[in-house]
């Protein structure tokens, strides 16, 4: 005996099937753990089973009319398996010897919503139908329920003889006031039984149902002094060490019986004629969970056809038990959520039942404040949300087309149960029932963000699996696309059950999945740091992701109360355009970039050799444009869809690189202040003094300037030639600047981005580099005209022309110089530019012309007899420019001359008209003082017969008496030339 209660407490759960097979065994999932409290004692499922065998059997008995009757087992002859407990009950109550009615008449099954056995699979209970089936089926509930809690002839037999002799002992005593264990270890003797180790066990069995209905789990509570359950504890410890002897006149049974009975006999107000052995919590569940189980078939799981009439038998063990109709729906519930998943989750008739009886616990839970049903309501409902959770929480992987009819009835069940946990459990939600928000609807969104969550998580992994060698295709890439199936598939398949519970399921669903590829997109996009196939690539797909994942939220909260802004908030932008925008601009400032350093470089080494080609343009402007030609068909190949967006930055910089170069090409050169002469101070010498005025030195900066333009062959950069090379290479500059708009339009219209009025109205202008080139031209046509007057033909200016006797030094030496000059420019410089270089060299020797008339220093003085060959030789230096109709436009000559033309009358003027107009011109800009002294009119180099330092200069180089006189009294000037 010792060793079989060791035996016992080491033995697990699974029942002993006593030749029937269990139901954990046969059905084709493992069902989920006890939700009942462990009993702390070892019985074992096998124990708890047979135990409620005889509660039921007990039961039926005391409410029949007629006496249970005993037939021994070798009275009976040979017949089926059935015939020995037919036979031994031939006279037993109506409740258990009742016929099985009809599987068609059952009216639970209907009220659950199930069909009947017979009318879906064609064949009985725990048949397959036919004539076979109909040989094995139960003639009676009571065989039935047998058969169901897998109790054998035997053992049957034996219960129910051991009811007769109680019966007979104890006539009219119903079975709620006897304590079975105790009644039966009095009945029954080894004798009684085949085989020592069977009644071992049996006696190891009873003795542990007393252990833990009457000390362990009794329904009042035991004090630590109560005399009897000390003894009770001794006598089954002494069990442990010596079997108990059994039988009517024991002596050791009449002490367990006081002992027993006892401690049976108390109640909660003391009146109780009952005993209470079998209903203390829990070991009432357990026994109870028993009787349940009998309900399912146990060859397939599913609800008997006869749950009618055994429920009827179930009910009669209430007052033992002590149940009542609120267990009942929490224990049978919970037997029907269990079956289902034994059944492999196949079995949606007994899901749907169970969320059918689910509802009537949902009732229950609000009617009652009971502590003890309190905690089995909640341990029995987190179990099954637990099951639930741990397969909605993954719904991605629970469900599928094949099974996705399961997922309503246990989206439901899971759901119920949750309100129930946190509505009527949960005192922390009474609390705050204020601010709590819809159970159902945050379960719903629990589910939906951790199963896209973990989706997301696997879809990563495959994604990472896919791309190899053979599939070079970026990861995010690969997961974008299978992001948005993921999506649809979300949409379509799982969204329209939960948006029974949460009227956003898709939209929710997509907010999540945006964020989780947000997350992997933003690492992605930090690590850029230039602008690849791959990134491109990437973006584009983040993006199309992106636009697919915002409709599906926006089709789904259209109807929503704040039309889905809140789920838009939830998803901020991928900006992936930005992100392809800022690489392509890192590489667009590269390019620039790169282009700007050439610039520097290449035009330290140009010469600005008018022979380098047929052009007379510089090599290095030919190859800047073919380098900004490259840049703009390497932008329109990138892979992207904003090329229209980012063009402006390119062309800005492209526009500064250019004008950089039109900035150097006409650096170093100098401007037309660079050669003027400096005018010398008024004043009248002798003839044959020392020469005052002389022509102005080249600047030093320009030939240090034009050592930086990278001259190395000796050539002077500045010569006629290479000016005309710069000016030629402005204007062909700015003539490609329109191809090179043409080229940009033409590129804008065979991206994939392009639209078909793309181009129209399109302002496309390298607005820097045309003005740079326009004041470039000006610059060099300005530089080069007063460069070659001043400078290349200063001597004949200063030395030469109108020095000592006029007749002998007219114009012609100067037209004679100015001839090939006009040659090299008309042959050298471009069409379009070539009158402006010559009109700029015309308006450079008429500025000469003047100057050595007005400004040419001591060494020239004039009469009034000279103005007529200075006259004629203004005359002979237009008429170069004119060439017979060949050089520059008359109109533009005149333009030119009007100056010189203008001031040419005043040589002919008589000194004293000149010196009267001069002190008018005086008087009238109050120039003049009191004591007739006039100060020296400012050089303002604007010369014009009406402006006083113009007349004043003509008066110091007139050669007579009354300048020489004028000049003497009011500057003090010599009176001798």
């Amino acid at each position: 005996m010792a060793r079989l209660f060791r035996e016992s407490r080491r033995e697990s759960a699974s029942s002993i099937s006593n030749g029937f097979p269990s139901v954990a065994a046969s059905a084709s999932g493992s069902g989920l753990p006890s939700p009942f409290p462990d009993l702390g004692v070892p019985l074992s499922a096998s124990e708890l089973r047979e135990t409620a065998y005889e509660i039921l059997v007990a039961s039926s008995r005391t409410t029949g009319g007629r006496p249970l009757t005993y037939i021994p087992q070798a009275s009976v002859g040979p017949a089926s398996p059935a015939s020995a407990s037919s036979v031994s009950s031939a006279n037993s109550s109506s409740s258990l010897q009742r016929s099985l009615t009809s599987a068609a008449a059952s009216k639970m099954k209907k009220a659950l919503g199930l069909k009947s056995s017979a009318s879906s699979k064609g064949g009985s209970p725990g048949s397959g139908g036919g004539a076979k089936a109909a040989a094995r089926r139960p003639a009676t509930v009571g065989d039935l329920m047998r058969v169901q809690m897998r109790v054998s002839e035997p053992a049957d037999a034996r219960i129910r003889r051991g009811l007769l002799r109680i019966a007979a002992g104890q006539l009219g005593r119903r079975a709620e006031a006897m304590v079975l264990p105790l009644e039966f270890l009095q009945q029954f003797k080894a004798s009684d039984f085949p085989d020592p180790q069977e009644y071992d066990a049996w006696q190891s069995r009873n003795l542990k149902l007393l252990e833990a209905g009457l000390l362990f789990h009794p329904l009042v509570p035991l004090n630590k002094s109560d005399v009897s359950a000390q003894r009770l504890r001794q006598i089954i410890r002494g069990a442990y060490d010596r079997p108990l002897e059994t039988g009517k006149n024991s002596e050791s049974m009449q002490v367990l019986r006081s002992a027993v009975m006892s401690l049976a006999g108390r109640s909660h107000d003391g009146t109780s004629d009952g005993c209470h052995w079998a209903d203390g919590f829990p070991l009432n569940l357990h026994l109870y969970q028993m009787l349940v189980e009998a309900c399912f078939d146990n060859d397939d799981g599913t609800v008997v056809d006869e749950i009618d009439e055994v429920m009827e038998l179930l009910k009669k063990t209430w007052v033992i038990l002590g149940i009542n109709q609120m267990l009942h729906n929490l224990c049978f519930v919970w037997a029907l959520f269990n079956n289902f998943v034994m059944s492999g989750q196949v079995d949606i008739e007994l899901l749907s039942a169970a969320e059918n009886q689910l509802a009537e616990v949902t009732n229950d839970a609000k009617t009652t404040k009971d502590p003890n049903y309190s905690k089995v309501l909640s341990s029995t409902l987190s179990s099954i949300m637990g099951w639930t959770e741990k397969r909605l929480l993954a719904y991605h992987e629970t469900f599928n087309t094949s099974n996705i009819e399961s997922m309503q009835g246990i989206v439901s069940i899971g759901v119920s149960a949750a309100r129930v946990l946190v509505e009527d459990i949960s005192h922390e939600y009474r609390r705050r029932r204020k601010e709590e928000t819809d159970v159902a609807r945050s379960r719903i969104e629990t589910y939906i963000r951790s199963s896209l969550r973990t989706a997301f998580a696997q879809r990563m992994e495959e994604a990472d699996s896919k791309r190899s060698s053979r599939n070079p295709t970026p990861v995010l890439s690969i997961l974008a696309k299978d992001i948005s199936d993921l999506a649809i598939k979300e949409k379509n398949l799982y969204s329209p059950i939960l948006k029974t519970w949460h009227p956003l399921a898709s939209g929710i669903a997509v907010a999540t999945l945006h964020s989780c590829f947000g997350n992997e997109l933003k690492q992605f996009i930090t690590g850029l740091t230039e602008l690849t196939p791959d990134t491109v690539q990437v973006l584009k797909a983040a993006d199309k992701l992106e636009k697919d994942l915002v409709n599906i939220a926006v089709e789904d909260s259209v109807d929503s109360d704040d039309g889905g802004k809140s789920l838009i908030r939830e998803m901020p932008p991928y900006e992936a355009e930005n992100a392809i925008a800022n690489l392509v601009k890192v590489w667009i400032k590269e390019r620039v970039d790169r282009l700007k350093g050439w610039v520097d470089r290449n035009l330290k080494q140009e010469t600005w050799n008018p022979g380098a080609n047929r052009e007379n343009i510089a090599p290095s402007s030919v190859e800047m444009l073919r380098v900004v030609g490259e840049a703009l068909d390497a932008f329109f190949q990138l892979p992207i869809p904003m090329h229209p967006v980012l063009l402006p930055d390119l062309t800005f910089g492209l526009d500064r690189s250019l004008q950089l170069y039109v900035a150097k090409a006409k650096s170093g050169c100098g401007t037309r202040n660079t050669f003027m002469p400096q005018l010398p101070p008024l004043t009248r010498c002798e003839v044959g003094s020392t020469l005052l005025f002389k022509k102005k030195e080249k600047p030093q900066n320009l030939q240090s300037r034009g050592s930086q333009n990278g001259t190395t062959n000796g050539a002077d950069p500045l010569a006629l030639p290479q000016l005309c090379v710069r000016l030629n290479t402005l204007q062909f500059m700015r003539g490609e600047l329109e191809n090179l708009e043409k080229k940009i339009k033409t590129g804008l219209r065979n991206v994939e981005s392009a639209q078909a009025d793309i181009t129209d109205g399109l302002d496309i202008k390298f607005e820097l580099c045309q003005t740079s080139c326009q004041e470039g031209i000006q610059q060099l046509c300005e530089t080069t005209a007063y460069k070659v007057t001043f400078y290349d033909l200063g001597h004949i200016l200063w030395d030469i022309l109108y020095v000592g006797d006029i007749a002998s030094s007219r114009v012609e030496i100067l037209l004679r110089e100015l001839d090939p000059i006009l040659e090299t420019i008309s042959g050298m410089v471009h069409n379009k530019v070539r009158n402006r270089a010559i009109t700029a060299l015309m308006k450079a020797t008429f500025d000469g012309f003047l100057l050595v008339l007005l400004a040419g220093g001591p060494l020239r003085a004039f009469t009034r007899q000279d103005s007529q060959i200075i006259e004629d030789d203004f005359r002979a230096l237009n008429n170069l420019f004119l060439a017979d109709g060949d050089g520059l436009p008359e109109e533009l000559v005149d333009k030119a001359s009007s100056q010189v033309k203008n001031v040419l009358p005043l040589l002919r003027t008589d000194s004293e008209s000149l010196i009267e107009r001069f002190k008018r011109m005086m008087a009238e800009s109050n120039r003049s003082s009191s004591k007739n002294k006039l100060p020296l009119p400012p050089t303002t180099g604007h010369w014009s017969p009406n402006e006083p330092n113009t007349v004043l200069r003509v008066l110091c180089y007139r050669y007579d008496e009354a300048a020489t006189k004028f000049l003497k009294k009011t500057y003090n000037l010599p009176k001798k030339i």
